[in-house]
């Protein structure tokens, strides 16, 4: 049948016009903004996967800030400890000194107050802090370390995992030295034989200063190890996210030219789909 007050040609042409630059338009959209999800309808579920997979990686980075912290926190009071150590060394050596049979009583006054110095700094480093976190505890002896002072250290974006890391008790070096107000041993160089004595105390002080700086660097080698476990999950994370909503540019160039030319071509098809009914005013004259 003939007729001129419908066009199914040119309806037909239109609806799939109108398909190809919807298709298009996304098309062109995915392109400049580099994502496959424009809306949620091009991919509900891998949408809601990507935005999960997103936020564990935020939390990824933000546990990774707060592991560096904690490596800064040890790093300081390893620091601290490195001033305490040389500080007990150089009693080493004017314990050494006092020992001296050749030295006058007048030397050995002049060491015992280089000495008192000495052990006076060793209890001003025990109030060193880190952003207002204690870097050390103190126990109440000279012989068993106070092993309540930790801090715990989220290691994972989950919260399932965790790392305490330690004040330090410099503060039983200190009852060693006789720096702070606990009892223990001190230093009295005061006489030779007193110095000779105190040889012993240094021994132990040493002792001391070692294990809290072995602890500290044991302590930081697990944190470096966390740390890398999360840029590698952190790498992952994104690795998966991007694989479902970024785009494939080649594939996705591919469909730009074919819906450009079929764009092309409808256009063309609408327009002679409408010249089609003007053959027949041809047949009314």
């Amino acid at each position: 049948m003939i007729s001129i007050n419908t066009n199914p040609a040119a309806s037909a042409a239109a609806y799939s016009l109108d398909n190809v630059s919807r298709n298009l338009q996304k098309t062109l959209t995915r392109l400049s903004t580099g994502s496959r999800i424009v809306s949620p309808m091009d991919d509900a579920g891998g949408l809601a996967v990507s935005m999960r997979l997103n936020a564990a990686v935020r939390r990824t980075e933000a546990t990774q800030s707060n592991v560096s912290n904690a490596q800064a926190f040890l790093e300081t009071q390893d620091g601290v400890l490195r001033s305490a150590e040389k500080v007990v060394n150089r009693l080493a050596e004017l314990t050494q000194l006092g020992s001296d049979v050749t030295k006058s009583t007048n030397d050995l006054a002049l060491y015992q107050a280089e000495v008192n110095s000495l052990k006076a700094q060793i209890g001003s480093l025990i109030s060193e802090s880190f952003n207002g976190v204690s870097l050390f505890t103190q126990s109440a002896n000279t012989t068993n370390p106070d092993t309540t002072g930790t801090v715990s250290i989220t290691a994972s974006q989950d919260g399932s995992q965790t790392i305490n890391i330690t004040k330090a008790d410099l503060g039983l070096l200190g009852n060693i030295m006789g720096s702070t107000s606990a009892t223990g041993t001190g230093l009295d160089i005061t006489t030779i034989a007193k110095a000779t004595a105190a040889i012993t105390t240094v021994t132990k002080a040493i002792q001391a200063i070692a294990t809290l700086r072995a602890n500290n660097g044991a302590e930081q080698s697990r944190l470096g190890f966390a740390a890398d476990v999360l840029a590698v999950n952190k790498t992952n994370l994104e690795s998966a996210a991007s694989r479902i909503t970024e785009v494939d540019i080649a594939e996705e160039s591919a469909k730009l030219a074919r819906f450009s030319i079929l764009q092309q071509a409808g256009v063309a098809m609408l327009a002679q789909a409408n010249q089609s009914t003007g053959s027949l005013l041809r047949l009314l004259s």
